[in-house]
């Protein structure tokens, strides 16, 4: 029986860290990813465990029993499973009031819904000091050996979470979503807590507690639904490791959608290209240079934050002779940019990795690299740093043009500064459009000084041409007409100290309550 109460401890410890995991995607489907948010689920979550820990310690003494060991655990099972179902209902009304910038109901429903987590979180956090005290007792270990018990029960209840990190995000959540994910946890849970008692006390002491188990089973199969939104004009929705993901179709257009789903990251039209937003400024990068430049002298492509391929999409129309390496870390949506978006390009080679690894190992010079991952307050830090950006630089041909989309407010420019001044060590010459009607900043660097004369030079020439596409044009014009000033010199981001999340945390704290979010019209 005692291997048996290690395993239950070993049990519960993974179970609480793959709870925390889960919660953590449950959230992000409306809050996304921030690391403001996973510090208070991780902040909440530590103090519920300490709760635990001291009202277990305690209850322990009183009743040192097996039966109310398992019969504790039971109930953490039990109560983990009822989490999505009374969350489902919460987290759609936050996801309608994030469409709308509803703070109020916004900071209600996560206050809600970690008060959910609560109750499982500190029967779990029970676990350890009532295993400590039954073991002791069941050995008869005084307290000259006490210390070894306790030791041993918090390595194995360790053990248990280290597996328990992993096993939402890169088994449960992509195979059966987040919910059942809490579902078949607690499920576990309460089996494993009912074996125990009636191992330890018999048939007649767990039967009473079986309807726990029979209750999961109908949450399992009845008390789920099985979308997560309810989000009109939604053709698609699924999980990855990554993300939450919808696609939207309104008309003949299709909308990428991530996670808390604001903002558009891919646009799809099976008989349109230009869609006047930040994809499409990328095209335009290369005519930063000294004239002439011609489209026919781009050869290679590199985008880095592929998404559905928007961007790729369009260079096939206006480079077709260039071939594209794009970068997107979540194989899902490369999946889902074949499958809803047209991603099925000839010249297009996706690649599921992390952008930077896979530009700095990548064998091949390229004429544009887009670095199009940055979504405040989603911005992966290694790629603002003065040392991505040398591999950017190392990565391009002589003439080769750095273009990346940039957010910002009205009035907050400190995230445009700061990577401007960071790209500036390596490249010659920086230039800045913002796109009109939008919160984005197209930053283009070039390799050789550059100035603006040189793109209005090309542009003259290109507007000539009759074979010149349309989008270009198009483009070109949106920038020539859209310049902002010489951002302002500010700090460099290193690999070591790149302050990002101070800086996009406290600009999408100012701009929901000034400016609120853009949102899918």
């Amino acid at each position: 029986m005692r291997k048996y109460l290690y395993f239950t401890i070993f049990a519960s410890g993974m179970a609480s860290l793959a709870i925390e995991m889960a919660a953590g995607r449950l959230l992000s489907n409306v809050y996304g990813t921030s690391n403001l948010v996973w510090a208070g689920i991780i902040g909440l979550i530590l103090i519920y465990l300490a709760v635990g820990n001291f009202v277990g310690g305690r209850w322990a003494d009183r009743s040192p029993h097996k039966k109310t060991f398992f019969a504790i655990l039971v109930f953490a099972g039990l109560t983990t499973a009822i989490v999505p179902v009374i969350a489902q209902p919460v987290l759609r009304t936050a996801a309608n009031a994030f469409d709308q910038l509803q703070i109020s109901i916004l900071v209600g429903a996560f206050v809600s819904v970690m008060i959910l987590m609560v109750v499982p979180i500190i029967l779990l956090g029970m676990a350890s000091p009532f295993g400590i005290r039954i073991i002791a007792d069941e050995e008869g270990i005084g307290a000259s050996q006490l210390g070894k018990i306790s030791g041993k029960v918090y390595a194995i209840s360790t053990i248990g979470s280290f597996i328990g990190t992993f096993l939402p995000g890169l088994i449960m959540i992509p195979t059966i979503g987040t919910y059942q994910t809490f579902v078949v946890l607690g499920g576990l849970l309460t089996l494993i807590s009912l074996i125990g008692i009636l191992r330890s006390d018999g048939w007649r002491k767990a039967l009473p507690l079986g309807w726990t188990f029979l209750l999961i089973l109908v949450i399992a199969f009845f008390g789920i639904q099985r979308t997560i939104k309810n989000s009109q004009y939604m053709i698609y929705e699924g999980e990855s490791s990554y993300n939450y993901i919808q696609v939207l179709e309104i008309g003949d257009a299709r909308y990428l959608r991530l996670n808390e789903g604001q903002g558009q990251h891919s646009v799809y039209h099976p008989d349109e290209y230009y869609f006047s937003g930040p994809w499409s400024q990328v095209l335009v990068a290369p005519f930063f240079n000294p004239a002439p430049v011609a489209p026919a002298d781009i050869q290679r492509i590199a985008i880095v934050g592929l998404a559905a391929g928007t961007t790729a999409r369009q260079a096939s129309v206006v480079y077709p002779q260039a071939i594209v390496d794009g970068w997107e870390i979540d194989p899902k949506i490369i999946e889902i940019g074949k499958q809803y978006f047209g991603m099925d390009l000839p010249n297009l080679n996706a690649y599921a990795q992390d952008g930077r690894w896979g530009l700095e190992h990548s064998p091949h010079l390229y004429d544009i690299i887009s670095v199009d991952a940055y979504r405040p307050p989603y911005i992966p830090p290694h790629l603002t740093t003065v040392e991505f950006f040398g591999i950017a630089h190392e990565r391009l041909t002589e003439n080769g043009v750095l273009v990346i989309n940039v957010g910002r407010t009205n009035t907050d420019r400190r995230l445009v500064n700061a990577l401007a001044t960071t790209i500036s060590v390596h490249f010659a010459s920086v230039h800045v459009m913002d796109l009109p009607s939008a919160f984005n900043t197209i930053i283009f660097a070039t390799k050789q000084p550059t100035a603006q004369e040189n793109f209005a030079e090309n542009m003259a020439l290109l507007w000539e041409n009759p074979d010149t596409a349309m989008m270009l044009k198009y483009a070109m014009l949106n920038t020539q007409s859209n310049f902002a000033p010489q951002p302002q010199t500010t700090i460099v981001f290193t690999d070591d100290k790149a302050g990002i999340e101070w800086m996009t945390n406290n600009l999408m704290i100012q701009f929901a309550l000034t400016e609120g979010l853009d949102t899918l019209e």
